[in-house]
């Protein structure tokens, strides 16, 4: 895996959390799993997504792993605060060889692929992990669907500093278009992908503060020092273009992103 170029911030973790709760109903509405299903979830990070599919099934046993310590210990925090008693979490890397093979009934992931250097082969773990008829739900998002107005060149160029820093890190904040392809080439049958997108503008101050603000643009606003350390832009330029870009989140600015969902079968 890369490492999280986000980082591990509280500030951070506010973003995801706000993430989690405008996209909730974009992108888990149909994450419903049938009752008694044993589920594992990968890549957890600090629980904003966990949160969300542990209390929309009630009913099911999740188990939410992750790498980092830290965002275990935040996430298992956050779901005791939230009563739920359905979610075990486990401080592990996927590839821990003790982890156990057809124990669990469907596993997902989440904004997780993109920052693995190898996500096929992480599948195919995964895959070695769900029983035959279970399947694997992946979600992720495409930073080359950002559309947006009023555009320029300086605010187009602060998202591509992202994007080149997921790259040379061997993650990919592009990898929504791949999910179709991804899916297949690991070896699930009956893949389907549906697109999942969100547009803001100012008749809906929620996506608005919640997702162009809150969400995308502090993505983007949090890899400046390292995009500017990186020699892949100037302060000057960058200042520039945030500003540009925060104009999209203004009385005639408008903003639109596309997720992508895509699940599979375990033969």
């Amino acid at each position: 895996m890369t490492d999280y170029i986000h980082g591990y911030t509280k500030k951070e973790t506010r973003r995801l959390s706000d993430q989690a709760a405008t996209l909730s109903h974009l992108i888990h509405c149909d994450s419903l799993f049938p009752e008694g299903s044993s589920i594992l979830e990968i890549g957890c990070g600090t629980g904003s997504q966990t949160l969300i599919v542990g209390s929309m099934n009630p009913l099911c046993r999740f188990t939410s792993i992750d790498i980092s310590e830290q965002s275990i210990k935040i996430a298992k925090k956050r779901t005791e605060e939230a009563g739920l008693n359905n979610i075990t979490f486990i401080n592990t890397d996927i590839n821990t060889p003790d982890l156990l093979t057809g124990t669990f009934d469907h596993a997902l992931f989440c904004f997780v692929l993109e920052h693995l250097v190898d996500p096929v082969s992480v599948i195919q773990r995964v895959f070695q992990m769900v029983k035959p008829g279970g399947t694997i739900t992946a979600i992720e998002g495409d930073h080359g669907s950002a559309c947006f107005y009023p555009e320029t060149e300086k605010a187009m160029k602060t998202i591509n500093c992202q994007v080149m820093l997921q790259q040379k890190a061997g993650g990919d904040a592009n990898i929504g278009r791949r999910l179709y392809p991804l899916l297949e080439s690991a070896g699930l049958k009956n893949v389907s992908v549906s697109p999942r997108i969100v547009y803001a503008d100012n008749s809906r101050p929620d996506l608005v503060e919640g997702f162009t603000k809150k969400t995308f643009i502090a993505m983007i606003e949090g890899v400046k020092e390292n995009a500017i350390s990186h020699g892949l832009i100037s302060e000057e330029d960058w200042d520039e273009g945030i500003r540009d870009l925060y104009l999209s989140s203004g009385s005639s600015g408008t903003f639109s992103y596309t997720f992508y969902k895509g699940i599979g079968v375990v033969p």
